[in-house]
């Protein structure tokens, strides 16, 4: 029988079980640590949430701080996220100093964005309120200046262009088609047929297409307009390939396909296009003065192509629109209403020989003299009242 082992009691000495203060105390340091982290998360998300409505609390007199409450608003969130980054290098161990040296050279719209996505559904539909605020607000300021003042504030302060066009593209999200997608298709169903043929795309004399853009916000145009040519010319007999050439006129070079300018006038010679574009770009006080610029660089029997906003105009169809454009010189092809957000409208310049057979025929019926009156009369308007305050109206979003 072995030693301290009493018979009968069938004590099973086997496995003895010790009480160890040194693993209670790790136990305790572990709960205080969770404890101690749980509290900081807590209170990063408290900071947050109060950050983003007392900037959401003043979005109602946003045409005078706006820039200030956005500008908080991300410094407060940047402070957060820079905070619990700089807490998480701590913890790091010796073997990670240089990646960690590596990730500090992060630009700040990284940070940013990372801060975005950490925001919760409640907080990222606030920051949606926010941002679309923002939005209304330049989208009034661009509809309610002349060209040459919009220049100058995009000079002065480039990313409101950046923050325009981000509101933008989610307002288009919502449409059933992106007018863009429309000229592209149109390009694309016209290159069937050669060109300068009936119904085919206008060219210049050599046959060349040349396409102004103006007011191309991110060039998106060009961008797909140039894709569909090289693989055209790639399925395509030499014959049938197809010469183009797509200039992109902005308030601000957002990338290496645009031109900064003034749209009223651009750097281009007379005659030099076969095809100007207005895609949702008539938004200056004194838009008419880009439709004698595109008069200006369009060759004969040019086109000028235009899409823009149901809303903005008065008599709910264009007509007016129409006259006026008829009066500074073209002859309208085609109006296709067919889209609920907006209505796109063809016209083409006419050569000499149709401009001298086109004003013969008013002399015979005495309208010529009425006609120029008409023309008279429409720079009488605009020199008192700018065309952006009753030819088109400006596209003000609503307020929520």
């Amino acid at each position: 029988m072995a030693l301290f082992k009493v018979e009968g009691w069938d004590l099973n000495t086997e496995k003895v079980e010790f009480f160890d203060a040194n693993a209670k105390k790790a136990a305790e340091k572990k709960k205080i640590k969770r404890d101690r982290q749980n509290k900081d998360k807590k209170e990063r998300q408290f900071k947050k949430n109060r950050a983003i409505e007392e900037a959401l609390a003043s979005t109602s007199d946003v045409e005078d701080n706006e820039d200030n409450e956005e500008e908080n608003l991300n410094e407060k969130l940047d402070e957060e996220n820079t905070s619990s980054i700089k807490k998480n290098e701590k913890k790091r161990p010796l073997d990670d100093k240089s990646e960690t040296l590596a990730n500090k050279k992060m630009s700040k719209p990284a940070v940013t964005s990372a801060a975005k996505k950490e925001l919760t559904p409640l907080q990222q539909k606030m920051m949606a309120k926010l941002t679309g605020s923002r939005f209304r607000w330049i989208n009034e300021q661009l509809y309610t200046i002349s060209s040459k003042d919009a220049l100058k504030l995009i000079k002065e302060q480039p990313q409101l262009f950046d923050e325009y066009h981000e509101g933008f593209r989610s307002q288009v999200k919502s449409w059933p088609q992106n007018p863009i997608d429309v000229f592209v298709d149109q390009i694309k169903f016209r290159s069937k047929r050669p060109v300068n043929a009936p119904g085919g795309l206008p060219g210049l004399q050599d046959k060349k297409i040349v396409i102004a853009d103006m007011g191309c916000g991110e060039a998106q145009l060009s961008l797909d307009v140039s894709n569909f040519f090289k693989k055209h010319n790639k399925k395509t007999k030499k014959f049938q390939q197809k010469s183009h050439k797509v200039y992109s006129f902005d308030l601000k070079r957002a990338n290496e396909r645009i031109t900064v300018a003034d749209i009223k006038s651009v750097p281009l010679p007379d005659e030099s296009c076969s095809i100007v574009v207005f895609c949702l770009a008539l938004m200056g006080t004194n838009f008419l003065d880009f439709i004698k610029e595109a008069y200006r660089v369009l060759a004969p029997r040019g086109e000028i192509w235009i899409a823009e906003i149901k809303s903005r105009f008065a008599d709910g169809k264009g007509e007016e629109f129409v006259n006026a454009l008829k009066l500074m010189g073209f002859f309208h092809k085609n109006t296709d209403d067919s889209n609920k957000m907006f209505t796109r409208f063809e016209f083409f310049k006419p050569p000499q020989d149709i401009i001298e057979e086109r004003k013969a025929k008013l002399g015979r019926r005495q309208k010529f003299i009425e006609v120029e009156t008409e023309k008279e009369e429409l720079e009488k308007k605009r020199s008192k009242i700018a065309e952006g305050k009753w030819l088109l109206k400006p596209c003000i979003y609503k307020r929520r």
